[in-house]
Order: C-alpha cells, then structure tokens, then sequence
C-alpha cells in the first residue's frame, strides 16, 4: 500500500491517498521526537487495507512552536504547514480521485483546516481525520507511551518515565499560549506514562484506526 515502494507504472490513477501528519518534537525524556509521526504513519498502514487506498510518505514536520524552547524541536508554523498541505493536495489530486491526510499532532490543527478549507474551495475531494481516542492524557503521558511501547519499543527509555503536569488541559491553555509547555511542564509531559504497557498501546491504536475507518465510511471526516 506504500507509494515510496512502487515504480510510477505500478500506480493506477484515481483511488484514495492517506497522508499521515506528524511532527518533530520535545516528547519528554523517555520518548523519541518524532513520535506523532510513527504514530499517523501506523494509523494510515492499518487504514489503508481497510479502505482500499495507498500510503503517501508521511510529512515529519508540523506547527509545534509551543514546544520551540526544547532542543531537538523543529517548527515550520501554521502558514507554512497550511501552504505545504495545500501543495501536496494540489499534486496529488492530479492523479488521485480523494486524499486524506491523517493527522497525529494537535498543533497542526489550524494549519490543516486553514489547507483543506482551499482545497475544498478549489473543488478537490480533500479532508483530514484525527489519530485520537476518548480520554487522551495530552503529551508524552500513558497514551502516547503505551503506543510506542507496542509501536517501536526499543525507542523507548522507559527508566526516564515520569510524569509531568497532569492537571486538564484546559486549565493549563492559558499558560501555554503565553510560555508554551515549558511553562507548565519542565520536562514536557502533561501526564502520567508510569504504567503504559504495549498491550494497552495495541488496543488504543486500534481504536484510534477504527475511529479514523467510521469516520471516512460515514461522511464525517474534518472539511
């Protein structure tokens, strides 16, 4: 189902393209950078056989500039995700029927909407949907902790493992949008990933995909 893999004349136009959406990123001191984008890319290959379409090379980079204070963070910002994902868009409906980007980092939001919104306008069949589940701690905490267990657990340095801000998010926004998560977070947790497990990871992917598939059998995918 991966594009990268194929020669050109093994691609048959028309058809679905998934597009996962990551970033790079402070996740913490236990996990790797680029964990929004093993996550997206995992979603997208578990949609893919289910929906009958192919898998673009995911995009590595996003918005994350409330992260931009921790070394290892790499940023382009909302007006350059938007115009990159309005490109990709543009190029790959010349040859494929529908594109759906599937979209692992919450600071991409703004960027993405802002992109399909002009795609749409543009009268290409683009939309997004979301790699998440119903009660999500936000950061590097038990939900993204236990996927990468399941997902690559040799990347995880699960000795360093130790929780951050765990009040709700929504206490937390008005902090963060003034210092970004090192104003609330020293170590850029928000929440807990003691007690993550692999086998806890396996079963929040699969919600997460099965979430993304009901969403792009219903109609109700993000325009």
């Amino acid at each position: 189902m991966s594009l990268a893999d194929r020669p050109w004349p093994d691609i048959v136009p028309g058809g679905t393209v998934l597009v996962p959406l990551g970033s790079t990123e402070q996740h913490g001191p236990h996990l790797p950078l680029d964990v929004d984008t093993v996550i997206a890319t995992a979603v997208a290959d578990e949609l893919a056989p289910l929906t009958g379409a192919s898998v673009a090379p995911a995009v590595p980079v996003g918005a994350s500039g409330e992260h931009q204070s921790f070394p290892g963070t790499i940023s382009i910002g909302t007006d350059a995700l938007a115009s990159l994902v309005v490109e990709l868009g543009r190029s790959l409906t010349i040859w494929a029927s529908r594109v759906v980007f599937v979209n692992a980092h919450g600071g991409n939001v703004d960027g993405l909407e802002a992109a399909v919104r002009t795609l749409r306008d543009e009268g290409r069949d683009v939309a997004w949907v979301p790699c998440q589940v119903p009660d999500a701690d936000p950061h590097a905490g038990l939900t993204e902790t236990s996927l990468m267990l399941h997902l690559a657990p040799e990347r995880v340095r699960l000795k360093r493992a130790v929780p951050g801000n765990t009040r709700p998010l929504r206490e937390l926004l008005p902090q963060m949008r003034a210092g970004g998560v090192e104003a609330v977070s020293a170590n850029g947790v928000l929440g807990d990933p003691t007690g993550a497990s692999a086998e806890n990871g396996k079963r929040i992917l699969n919600e997460m995909v099965f979430a993304a598939y009901d969403r792009l059998q219903i109609g109700t995918v993000a325009r």
